[in-house]
């Protein structure tokens, strides 16, 4: 996949460079963002995406031939975290 070691890739990337490397314009990813559908990290007032999230959008797309909807992901984590939080919530 690429020639640079584990030390060398970047563990994460800015909104810009995301916005790069998906040929996408930086406010459709802080959109998606501020909307819970695209995995980002908040460090103050800068957000950051990790790397292996794209890895794994990318990676999932390869292996199904198909649309990744990454909004769906997002919804899927949100229930989750719900279920969680509600189970957590009946065990008290």
């Amino acid at each position: 996949m690429s020639d640079k070691t584990p030390a060398q890739r970047a563990t994460f990337y800015t909104v810009a460079e995301t916005a790069a490397l998906l040929r996408v314009d930086a406010a459709t990813i802080y959109r998606a963002i501020r909307e819970d559908a695209f995995p980002a990290i908040r460090v103050r007032t800068r957000y950051v995406i990790p790397a292996t999230a794209l890895e794994q959008l990318a990676t999932q797309a390869a292996e199904t031939s198909s649309c990744v909807d990454v909004a769906a992901i997002a919804a899927a984590r949100r229930l989750a975290r719900d279920v969680a939080r509600l189970a957590e919530g009946g065990r008290r």
